[in-house]
């Protein structure tokens, strides 16, 4: 009987969820606007919001404990928010690892955002900037922001701040031209984090095409993405045509770099879907899941742990897809 009523009330806060989230038919159609099912924040001695305030990260190599966020989204890409930890199973290089800690609280994040000025964004910088102001009015009150442009380079605009009109202020005089340094954009963005107050970080880049100007390259940026615990979201918005070869490669681009941090990638051919995305982006950064373990049999040798992130739930209920980074470098001797 007492297995039959969790099973019961897995179903119903699965069903729940996906009735008041995110509902989106695709991302390329028009995406509507998110639920955030509010939470109690609790400060407690080993919840995130403690440990933001620690030398522990999200995903750090130190006190023997590694934390992942994690987001759960169904087809549609609506959130699921309840779930509880036996629904979860994790895995590194394979091994299956115990999780000793999981929370979903609604914990504050250090956020940057990285908006694409160059010349090409002139008819789409308008919904761009709503765009970002969508995500500060949705984000957690506690968040903090900086604003990085770029174009021929990258231009930190606005420090980190948590006054929502420094960043608003400063979007008012952003004007467009010039070439696309993306890559050295993030490079950037993603070395400013050591700056960050809280140790839950991410980036949320807009931009509308590939890269044609950085110094640094693919291969630059993915090793320093891999090193850093920062979530890179980005949102492309690109047109029908592709006229060079840079702009082709411009969805691959923006998608591997939030595959690797387990962060979603959204790719529009609409700029007026720009607004409803990044407040997308803002309720899945308040609604993640976050599972703490201590890896077994791990060795001090400074290499790559592949991590994997699988649902346990009951046979019947729909489909549902796991966003988690996929690894991080252990300690060093």
């Amino acid at each position: 009987m007492q297995m039959g009523a969790q099973f019961l009330r897995i179903i119903w806060l699965i069903a729940l969820a996906m009735m008041i989230s995110f509902s989106a038919a695709s991302a390329q159609s028009a995406i509507e606007s998110a639920h955030v099912e509010p939470r109690v924040q609790i400060a407690r001695s080993d919840s995130p919001q403690f440990l933001a305030n620690t030398s522990i990260g999200i995903i750090r190599k130190s006190v023997d404990l590694v934390l992942v966020p994690v987001t759960v989204m169904d087809r549609s890409n609506r959130l699921v928010t309840g779930l509880e930890q036996g629904n979860f199973q994790l895995f590194e290089d394979k091994h299956p690892q115990p999780i000793k800690h999981f929370w979903k609280e609604d914990a504050p994040a250090s956020v940057g955002i990285v908006l694409d000025v160059s010349g090409s964004m002139g008819t789409k910088i308008d919904r761009a900037r709503d765009a970002v102001v969508e995500l500060l009015k949705a984000s957690n009150p506690q968040d903090e922001f900086f604003l990085m442009t770029f174009a021929d380079e990258p231009v930190l605009v606005q420090d980190f701040t948590s006054n929502l009109d420094d960043i608003q202020g400063k979007l008012l005089f952003t004007r467009t031209k010039g070439r696309t340094s993306l890559i050295d954009a993030v490079v950037m963005a993603t070395s400013h984090m050591r700056n960050a107050r809280y140790q839950r970080r991410a980036l949320m880049i807009i931009s509308d095409g590939g890269d044609n100007q950085s110094r640094y390259t693919e291969r630059d940026l993915s090793s320093l993405i891999k090193e850093s615990d920062v979530q890179v979201y980005s949102i492309g918005v690109f047109d029908a045509q592709f006229s060079t070869q840079e702009e082709r490669l411009g969805p691959e681009l923006l998608a591997g770099m939030s595959d690797l941090t387990g962060a979603s990638a959204y790719a529009l051919d609409n700029p007026e879907h720009l607004p409803a995305v990044a407040k997308h982006i803002a309720n899945e950064l308040r609604n993640q899941y976050i599972l703490g373990y201590s890896p077994v049999g791990s060795r001090s040798d400074g290499k790559w742990r592949k991590i994997k992130v699988k649902l346990t739930l009951p046979r019947g209920l729909p489909w549902l897809r796991v966003q988690a980074r996929t690894g991080y470098y252990g300690a060093a001797q």
